[in-house]
């Protein structure tokens, strides 16, 4: 091969130049230092920070980009230009675009743009969140480090700047008012932020980081079809338990009635379920859906201890969830129900140890007034209803006319009724009435009746604010029903102390049933002990005084004169045999239930709280009202009877309202037998001291019962 000649080498070195001299100069432009347009240094020149105030009289402030803080921000490598795009000289406008972040984070630019935030700008709200609200700005620091705005532990925090203000709360119709606040008082915010268990949710765990929607939108993450999914990323096994109940099986269909997490557990104010607050909300999250079984639960001891607001109602009263299930609620008729009949009888014995078949046909929800479904429920409640209104209407119109008898007299014959009064108040010559063990168990009587009320009506009337009150004073309904149980002994006890006395008196009598000239038993002399004058069980004379005492009422007769028990105390007399029985009998199943329904069926206790609750707010009633006044209230007794304390009677007050004992004692020569002869004066001011406290107790009891009515009759 022949050698090149020299214009053939220039030729060549020619061609190689033209081939490759491009690329050379590339890559001397990529490694020689790159000329921005607009160095960062330029920008410094005005934008470094300064501490000055934003407005006159504001403290000053750091305004403007500290370049040790821009150093060790993420984006420390990145020119100004490289996020402020527009810029392209300096000086510039006075005002620019804001930074574009979707030239290097095009996906989560996408997904913000879609979100309510993005969707929110779009619609020209410029209180909206944008990156810099969440990330920062010049200060951006890694997600993962402690000190970024959106580090799990700070996400809180920097969410509540928009979602605890209430301004933008109200002006945007956000809906939840200081969501971040109510979020760290909840389980999670605490597990988070105060344990430090990162593993916690935190709001982009249940929102999403920069695709959030709102509720309604059906990609939501909190969308009611995606909520049982969002909360099942942590809690994997109880979304499973769910997805197979009857509720999560509605969410599956598609059914909206279907209720998901939030709707028992809410969204930011999640709390233990162990603890009483949650359980006493739960019934009312139940109640949302299930409002007519609700309603007649509220009518149980449970639901009425509930709405007091019990302390320990966490283990001594059952929720619905306690029955029914927490996350595993089916229907009845499926074997895996905590109801089923092959499993009802364990879920009641949680609570309520020595439960049988019996016990479980307790109806939790049953209503008086359905007489198709409780047909016997609902005869003893109209029964016990007539009875109420019977009572209180007759024995109502029997106290009016005889106050205004009363007052007509006091009115037209003050002088002699006002001398009379004052003379059986100062009579010196006295004669015993009740002994000392009749008055001990009267006391018995005031003092166990009071109890009962005091810790019995609060849960009649349970919606007050009263009974609430009564409650939290007392410590709560379970201290209220021991003491309620209190007083029932004492009630049991003076019975049968006074029965038996009552017995030992009558065997000590037995001679008297015999005629003294035969020595055989009386029928005449039977009949004349128990429908006597001394005996409390009422007789036709009774009948006759009360036609009698109707007549004066209406000034058609005189007024008549009584035997050592009047009419109305024989029927007060009865009226405790009957309440004891028919209270004492119905409260002793509501106290031994598994007891009871050992030999009975599991409703009688429906119908025991029906008659117990009824009964009870006739005796309170009835005493509070008509017994007072028998009493105490009339005018020539008011403002009180001291005899139950004193044991004693006047000579004048015997001839004023009881002759036909005195002129009996006189005939039978017996009068001196019942002079008294201990001293009272020395304790009257102190008995009298006690009556007022227990009847003045008595009467803010019945104010505070005919409000409670009033109340619930006026919703």
């Amino acid at each position: 091969m022949k050698p090149l000649c020299s214009v053939q080498r220039l030729a060549v070195c020619a061609l190689v130049l033209a081939l490759f001299l491009p690329g050379f100069a590339r890559a001397a432009e990529a490694t020689a230092p790159k000329k921005v347009a607009v160095p960062n240094s330029e920008c410094m020149d005005c934008h470094e920070a300064e501490f000055k105030p934003r407005k006159k009289g504001e403290k000053p402030v750091w305004i403007g980009v500290k370049p040790e803080v821009f150093a060790k921000s993420v984006h420390s490598k990145l020119n100004c230009i490289d996020c402020h795009a527009t810029l392209t000289e300096t000086p510039h406008a006075s005002k620019l675009p804001p930074a574009q972040c979707s030239s290097c984070h095009e996906k989560p630019a996408a997904q913000f743009a879609a979100s309510i935030h993005g969707m929110s700008h779009k619609l020209g709200a410029s209180d909206a969140a944008t990156c810099v609200s969440c990330h920062g700005s010049h200060d951006i620091s890694p997600v993962k480090q402690a000190d970024s705005p959106v580090f799990k532990l700070n996400l809180p925090k920097t969410c509540g700047t928009c979602h605890d203000d209430p301004k933008l709360t109200k002006d945007y119709r956000m809906g939840k008012t200081e969501a971040a606040g109510h979020y760290l008082d909840s389980i999670h915010g605490r597990a988070l932020v105060k344990m430090g268990l990162v593993v916690a949710p935190s709001c982009n765990d249940c929102h999403g980081v920069h695709d959030i929607k709102r509720s309604i939108d059906k990609d939501s993450h909190t969308s009611h079809a995606n909520i049982a999914k969002s909360c099942g990323t942590c809690h994997v096994g109880i979304e499973e338990t769910y997805n197979a109940s009857v509720h999560g099986q509605l969410l599956a269909k598609g059914d909206k009635r279907g209720p998901v997490c939030t709707d028992c557990h809410s969204a930011h104010d999640i709390e233990k379920p162990a603890t009483a607050h949650f359980k006493a909300g739960s019934d009312a999250s139940c109640g949302k859906c299930h409002a007519d079984r609700l309603e007649h639960y509220n009518e149980t001891y449970h639901g009425k201890a509930m709405a007091l607001g019990q302390p320990n109602v966490a283990s001594d009263v059952a929720a619905c969830y306690d029955c029914h299930g927490h996350h595993d609620v089916f229907p009845v008729s499926d074997p895996r129900s905590r109801l089923s009949k092959d499993k009802i009888v364990g879920t009641c014995a949680q609570c309520h140890a020595g439960a049988n078949v019996n016990f479980t046909s307790y109806q939790p929800h049953a209503n008086p007034l359905d007489s198709v479904h409780y047909p016997i429920l609902n005869k003893v409640f109209w029964f016990m209803t007539a009875l109420l209104v019977g009572t209180f209407s007759f024995f109502g119109l029997h106290t009016l006319f005889w106050l205004f008898r009363s007052i007509y007299l006091y009115l037209t014959d003050s002088k002699t009724f006002r001398e009379a009064v004052i003379k059986q108040n100062r009579d010196d010559v006295q004669f015993t009435r009740f002994t000392p063990f009749e008055r001990t168990l009267h006391l018995m009587v005031v003092t166990s009746f009071l109890l009962l009320v005091i810790t019995g009506m609060p849960l009649k009337f349970y919606y007050t604010e009263w009974a609430r009150a009564i409650f939290k004073l007392m410590g709560g309904a379970g201290v209220a029903r021991s003491l309620h149980h209190f007083g029932a002994v004492i009630t049991f006890t003076y019975f049968v102390l006074h029965i038996s006395d009552r017995v030992v008196a009558l065997w000590r009598a037995r001679g008297s049933i015999r005629d003294p000239q035969t020595g055989r038993i009386s029928v005449k002399r039977i009949w004349s002990s128990v429908f006597g004058p001394d005996s409390m069980v009422p007789s036709i004379q009774d009948f006759r005084d009360f036609v009698a005492h109707q007549k004066w009422f209406f000034g058609k007769g005189p007024r008549p004169q009584f035997d050592r028990w009047t009419y109305w105390e024989r029927f007060d007399y009865l009226a405790v045999f009957w309440g004891v029985t028919i209270i004492g009998f119905s409260g002793l199943i509501l106290w031994f239930p598994a007891f009871f329904t050992k030999f009975m069926p599991g409703w009688i206790m429906n119908i025991a709280l029906v008659v117990h609750s009824d009964e009870a707010l006739l005796a309170a009633g009835f005493i509070f009202t008509f017994h007072f006044f028998n009493t105490h209230f009339r005018i020539e007794k008011f403002p009180m009877d001291t005899v139950i304390f004193s044991g004693r009677v006047s000579q004048t007050e015997m001839l004023h309202e009881r002759k036909r004992w005195y002129d009996r004692l006189v005939a039978s020569g017996t009068l001196e037998r019942f002079r008294v002869k201990d001293e009272w004066e020395g304790r009257k001011k102190m008995a009298k001291a006690m009556g007022f406290i227990f009847f003045g107790t008595g009467l803010v009891l019945l104010a505070l019962i005919i409000y409670a009515m009033a109340s619930r009759l006026g919703h």
